[in-house]
């Protein structure tokens, strides 16, 4: 009986909590009651609102469960609450602060509070010194946007939200405007928020005085979206097999060839699920949705050159606006004598500063501009005084630029750079190789004729295009290789000319499908030896009219044109005909890698220092192999056995357990096998 008097509802709310969710209108006048205790208990706490309330914390909780059984008595409830953390979350005690944010979320969850008000009020009370408080908030700001967002985009409710958050980035609070940044860059990378009006909010923070804030938002624009590890959320992400419970599952029973296909059927069918679980890529970055980069590059290099932060934060500028002027091919001719200063060998991080002025250079700079920056890395970097990987770094450098600007090399530069090939460091050598053969793809004129090599069909149609001059093409280049579709007869659809009627009527399959050295024969048949060059573009201007170009066209007209780099121009010798191609070649891409400016063909001989500190961090601690010695008494004395070991030799040099038997020579023992034998002769038998 004393268990059934200690189970009161009033005094349970668990209970109580419990049994409203089952049956709601049979415990109505409970929860009434329980809902007046709530507005007394308000009462009190706001005469002193500092002061902490373990029962009003408990009953808003319980109310807050069973909000959705009576949304007719707890309709002001929500907007009650919010009132209450809005003008006293200064001075709320932290645990009843969290409860009611608590309480809010689990309203906000059964869909009985307007998203827009609560997430505003987040927003301020991320102003509260509270870690906790303000991680929980995190959370459920990021959560709550991506579920709305889950179906469909919520275009009225993302309009409001960004606008508050744009003017909480200039918050007076520098923690809430962090977080708040935070919350962007995460629903960005999310693909929930991946707009050009959260990027060009996200801007504003580059200019910010807040050395944090501005690093956020430079990280996030030097970050490619492709090399973002997107961290799958735990409440959507499904736990299901992994391969490697397929190999072990496999791995036991008979190996035999049907249990194998059965393993790669598995895995097959693991591979399928999880690039369909695979959230979406974009292949651009945040840069391309920048409504202005030119201002925007403006303002950041105004920014940088009165800059007072520290060397990486500048660097992460330059790294940004060398990313912008080229990726959007800007005019800011300011920003090549800024990088020029930096341009010296004993210079901290000069590779990366080296970097940033390959990035920046593109075909619309004036030649003059960027021959100032050429100039200035061959007379510091490419010089015999300097070592031979300072001078790969230089050449390199030179190598990228004039890629992207090849009317900036001179002919009086490149023959010295050339001359460079017969260096003795290999590295060098190497470096000026790549770059004779870039020009000779470029323009094979501003070589030597003993650098030119052996002319190809490319190479003698390479031609450098002069500042200004604009070469549209009204066609595909490279097309000529295809076929031309003709319209059939009724005029409904497109046939290829390469398909015979009698292919068709004897019902037979076509093989469409051809090995990757058939196709480049097949490529190099298509395109003869010798077309002039106005008939290869009145066959491509007919093919591009006439028919919609798949993947594997496009695949077929770049290993042409990989063959025409290869093959002897007409007339010359065809030693290289035959010579493998790669269709997966990489093209330049948008960006560069810190490894095109430092990379070395052979590896540098390290010295002593290098191979000692190696050497030392590959040894292990051994006296963790060492047998230790434990006794039972450690105050014991050692025996006799351990006391000779510790006496001089020469003490111990006649004693038995010196010379043991394992020591003897071999005449040693013969002798003493022959005493024991004759030993045992002379024992009388029993």
């Amino acid at each position: 009986m004393s268990g059934r008097n200690n189970n009161k509802l009033p005094g349970n709310l668990p209970q109580l909590q419990n049994l409203i969710k089952r049956d709601p209108s049979a415990y109505a006048e409970e929860f009434l009651q329980q809902y007046n205790h709530y507005k007394s208990n308000v009462e009190i706490f706001k005469l002193q609102p500092d002061k902490p309330s373990k029962e009003l914390a408990e009953l808003a909780m319980f109310l807050a469960q069973v909000g959705h059984c009576y949304p007719e008595h707890l309709a002001d409830f929500p907007q009650h609450l919010k009132d209450l953390l809005r003008y006293n979350h200064t001075l709320l005690d932290p645990d009843l602060r969290m409860t009611f944010c608590k309480a809010l979320i689990l309203l906000r969850n059964k869909n009985l509070i307007n998203p827009t008000s609560l997430l505003e009020l987040f927003f301020e009370l991320l102003r509260c010194h509270d870690k906790l408080l303000r991680k929980t908030l995190y959370t459920h700001i990021v959560t709550d946007i991506k579920n709305i967002n889950a179906k469909h985009k919520n275009n009225k409710v993302n309009t409001v939200l960004q606008n508050f958050m744009y003017t909480m980035l200039r918050d007076s609070n520098v923690i809430a405007a962090k977080i708040s940044l935070d919350v962007m860059i995460e629903l960005y990378k999310r693909n929930i928020w991946n707009d050009a009006k959260t990027v060009n909010v996200i801007t504003t923070a580059c200019f910010s005085k807040v050395t944090k804030i501005l690093v956020a938002g430079l990280k996030f624009f030097l970050g490619r979206d492709e090399d973002e590890k997107r961290e799958s959320d735990s409440e959507s992400e499904d736990e299901g097999p992994t391969a490697r419970d397929f190999l072990i599952k496999y791995a036991t029973g008979k190996k035999s060839s049907k249990h194998k296909k059965k393993l790669e059927k598995a895995m097959k069918v693991l591979k399928k699920q999880k690039k369909k679980k695979k959230p979406e890529v974009f292949n651009f970055s945040a840069i391309h949705l920048i409504h202005d980069p030119q201002d925007f590059a403006e303002k950041l290099l105004k920014q940088l050159e009165g800059s007072k932060e520290r060397f990486e934060v500048k660097m992460m500028l330059m790294d940004l606006i060398s990313r912008l002027v080229g990726i959007h091919e800007l005019f800011l001719f300011n920003f090549y004598p800024f990088l020029q200063r930096f341009l010296q060998p004993h210079q901290r991080e000069v590779t990366k500063i080296l970097l940033f002025a390959a990035q920046a250079a593109h075909q619309l700079v004036p030649p003059e501009i960027v021959q100032s920056v050429l100039t200035t890395v061959a007379n510091n970097f490419v010089t015999d005084k300097n070592s031979g990987e300072v001078m790969t770094v230089g050449i390199n450098a030179i190598k990228e630029i004039t890629a992207r600007c090849p009317l900036a090399m001179t002919e009086d530069l490149l023959q010295d750079l050339a001359l460079y090939k017969t260096h003795r460091d290999k590295n060098v050598m190497m470096s000026a190789r790549t770059l004779i053969q870039l020009f000779r793809t470029l323009n094979p004129q501003m070589l030597q004729k003993k650098f030119r090599g052996k002319p190809t069909e490319a190479s003698t149609e390479a031609r450098i295009q002069e500042y200004g001059e604009l070469d549209a093409k009204d066609y595909i280049p490279g097309a000529e290789v295809l076929e031309v579709e003709q319209e059939d007869a009724d005029g409904d659809g497109w046939e290829s000319a390469s398909l015979g009627e009698e292919d068709d009527q004897d019902g037979e399959w076509i093989d469409a499908h051809r090995s990757s050295d058939e196709e480049r024969r097949a490529a190099a048949e298509e395109q003869p030896e010798g077309t002039p060059a106005e008939e290869r573009k009145a066959k491509a201007t007919a093919v591009s009219a006439s028919r919609v170009l798949s993947q594997e066209d496009f695949r077929k007209i770049r290993l042409a044109q990989l063959r025409r780099e290869v093959d002897a121009a007409p007339g010359k010798a065809q030693k290289r005909r035959d010579v493998e191609m790669d269709s997966d070649e990489e093209s330049r891409g948008e960006l560069l890698s810190l490894r095109d400016i430092e990379h070395l063909h052979k590896k540098p001989k390290s010295d002593k220092e290098t191979r000692l500190a190696t050497a030392m961090a590959g040894k292990t601690d051994r006296k963790e192999f060492v047998k230790k010695k434990t006794k039972v008494n450690p105050f014991s004395s050692s025996t006799n056995k351990e006391k000779k070991r510790q006496k001089n030799f020469m003490m111990m040099r006649y004693s038995r357990n010196v010379r043991s038997k394992n020591k003897r020579s071999f005449r040693e023992r013969q002798l003493a096998l022959r005493d024991a034998l004759l030993k045992k002769r002379r024992r009388p038998i029993k």
